[in-house]
């Protein structure tokens, strides 16, 4: 056990603290489940999922839509979560066709007959990719989804193959929003994502060759932005816009404008959430004068909190001047920060509220530099063997996870409210 440093340097943090996420009886639970039990029973790495959670996120975006007045859709983000318990549980939001029912975003032929396979559709889903393949166009098209293209190339082919079709054109606005530079997926530098202001007469031409009807515009303004980016978000839909004129002017019947997902969900008491209903009016001042269905696209927001990553602490080791606390866990189940450089809060299972006296570096069991989850980390002093939960592991992590190292991938236990009470 490493020395503790008086007095604390952080209070413990509890602005996680929420209906189904909480202490009880001294010790982190979800859903009133005993954790360590579960790990205990299941062994790591464990993800936990507070099912209710789900609704909860896709309900409040829903309202904070339907508040504007605008017509809307709302589809989740397949990537984020493609577990079939969890799409069981977004599919029994709504059957296909019923008010606030949810659809699915795929990005992959994969996804979409995953969709299909679970109870969608194929009117329910869009599908929009980058550097689609004619393999790709083989399962695609073998399918009345909505298809949009962020390439004049694929128009070409895709019109080749099915001219007359409708399709949507995913642009690059030129601004974007994420989480941090590396998550933005437009801004003044290009990126692999749409098409650019300087190609929208190719696309129009390519269209019309073909005799496709562009019925959608789509963009994605980046991932995982904060209540501090609704800014950035605004300017990237502003711009989009003037791609959506020049269309109208070309003589496609755009019904749709998709802007995409990317909301975010904080990670650290100083992160600022996204205020639902600020950004659905920014949705609507922008979109209602032209009469179009506001489609939107959250993946990470509706699963990030929804589950916990439970792990043991396995070493406890100075090394310089730095206190290394090792998981019996990897970047394998978890590459938020490995990948995306998420911040993310790690909690001990027993006595969470407690102080923390100490800095650290949380890192993993996969055997390479670069598997940590948190650097220069206030923590609560931890001993070998004690249990701990990374928050926020609902989205994109057991979706990526990997056998790397052949490491296990891990279990996962789905629970509802009430279920551990």
């Amino acid at each position: 056990m490493t020395a503790e440093l008086e007095p604390p340097i952080a209070a413990a943090p509890s602005w996680w603290r929420r209906p189904g996420l909480d202490v009880v009886d001294g010790r982190l639970s979800v859903d009133g489940a005993d954790l360590e039990a579960l790990l205990s029973e299941h062994g790591a790495p464990l993800f936990v999922y507070d099912l209710a959670r789900p609704r909860e996120n896709l309900r409040a975006l829903e309202a904070a839509l339907a508040r504007t007045g605008i017509d809307h859709v709302v589809r989740f983000a397949l990537k984020a979560n493609p577990d079939p318990r969890i799409l069981a549980t977004i599919r029994g939001i709504g059957a296909p066709g019923e008010p606030g029912s949810v659809g699915i975003d795929a990005c992959s032929p994969g996804e979409v007959l995953h969709a299909l396979a679970h109870g969608w559709h194929p009117g329910e889903i869009s599908h929009t990719a980058t550097n689609v393949s004619e393999r790709d166009l083989d399962v695609l098209l073998a399918h009345p989804i909505r298809i949009n293209l962020d390439a004049v190339s694929q128009l070409e082919r895709l019109g080749r193959r099915a001219p007359g079709r409708r399709v949507g054109i995913r642009v690059n606005p030129g601004a974007g929003a994420g989480y941090n530079e590396h998550m933005s997926y437009a801004g003044e530098r290009p990126t692999k994502f749409g098409v650019t202001a300087d190609r929208l007469d190719d696309a129009i031409d390519a269209a019309r060759r073909h005799a496709l009807i562009v019925d959608t515009l789509h963009f994605h303004a980046g991932s995982g932005w904060l209540g501090d980016q609704l800014d950035g978000f605004e300017v990237a839909l502003g711009r989009a816009t003037a791609f959506l004129d020049r269309l109208l002017e070309a003589g496609f019947p755009i019904r749709e404008v998709n802007v995409g997902g990317g909301l975010g969900v904080p990670a650290r008491a100083d992160e600022r959430p996204v205020d639902l209903d600020a950004y659905a009016q920014v949705v609507a001042r922008h979109l209602v004068p032209y009469g179009v269905t506001a489609a939107v696209e959250p993946g990470d927001f509706v699963l990030k909190d929804a589950a916990v990553l439970l792990g043991e602490v396995v070493t406890v080791e100075r090394r310089g001047e730095t206190t290394f606390v090792g998981l019996d866990i990897g970047w394998n189940v978890n590459q938020a920060f490995f990948i995306y450089r998420y911040a993310q809060e790690i909690v001990p299972v027993r006595d969470p509220l407690r102080d923390r006296t100490q800095r650290v570096t949380v890192a993993g069991h996969i055997n390479e530099a670069g598997d940590v989850f948190a650097e220069d980390y206030p923590f609560a002093p931890v001993e070998e063997g004690e249990p701990v939960a990374i928050l926020n592991a609902g989205g994109y992590l057991q979706a990526m996870a990997s056998t790397h190292c052949l490491r296990p991938t891990g279990t996962a236990v789905y629970l509802e409210r009430g279920d551990g009470s």
